[in-house]
């Protein structure tokens, strides 16, 4: 389960991206990203955010600590632009908080240098749960004390968009042409002989880590449960090899 905080203090909207973050204050004084339920992009969102983002961690990766966040709308009084208070007025309750990375510049390939391990991990879970969100255009990585963090993974498990489909997703492979970490060189039979077997231990506890509010209702399931065995069958059997979903890149 997600460790859970109340937002306190409205700071400042972050207008990057489409759903436009915010950052608050909780009541254990920490700053957090808050990425709202009620924004255009749904709770599915951060259904992916929560399950990749916690199967990212397990397997060691630099993601953020997430956070259930809980909001009272009224906190919108205190933000001037009618869009952002619409979209916080319809985002009460359960949010997802990240935790903020203070002082973290955007990562830019041509000014920052990645060990090829490290790059190799990054894309073999990248391949894994199919985000389609890391390019070079929009890398979704930041630069702060301690390297590299990898943050916003929303528009990753796009087979929970369409269930009906979703088994031909397992074996999709992954387009790896514009990954922000290709100059890099990235090692993927090292990441995959080294994180494959630590990411099938991890899936139960990744999907287990999803708020039930944001399961229930699911078109086509009669229970949240039903709904976090199918989030376990895809990524099970999509790691059950042989793994040809893995891109192949150049030594």
């Amino acid at each position: 389960m997600l460790p859970e905080v109340t937002a306190v203090r409205y700071v400042t909207p972050l207008r990057e991206g489409g759903s436009m973050p915010g950052l608050v204050e909780a009541d254990d004084r920490r700053l957090y990203v808050l990425k709202w339920v009620g924004a255009a992009q749904g709770r599915k969102a951060l259904v992916a955010e929560v399950l990749a983002g916690e199967l990212g961690r397990a397997l060691g990766l630099p993601v953020p600590e997430l956070v259930l966040l809980d909001l009272d709308p009224v906190l919108a009084r205190s933000e001037p632009d009618p869009q952002i208070q619409e979209q916080m007025r319809a985002s009460g309750g359960a949010n997802l908080g990240m935790a903020f990375v203070s002082g973290a510049l955007n990562f830019d390939p041509l000014c920052f240098e990645v060990d090829p391990l490290l790059a190799g991990r990054v894309l073999w879970f990248d391949a894994l749960i199919g985000n389609v969100d890391r390019s070079w255009r929009n890398p979704n990585m930041l630069v702060a004390a301690g390297g590299l963090r990898l943050v916003d993974h929303g528009a990753s498990l796009i087979f929970h968009h369409a269930w009906s489909g979703a088994a031909a997703w397992i074996t999709r492979p992954y387009d790896a042409a514009g990954h922000a970490l290709l100059p890099a060189g990235p090692d993927l039979k090292a990441a995959d002989a080294e994180l494959a077997p630590l990411a099938a231990e991890a899936v139960g506890a990744a999907v287990d880590a999803i708020p039930e509010v944001w399961l229930t209702d699911e078109p086509g399931f009669d229970s949240a449960d039903a709904v976090r065995a199918a989030y376990r069958t895809q990524l099970t059997a999509r790691l059950a090899g042989p793994r040809a979903w893995l891109p192949e890149v150049a030594a």
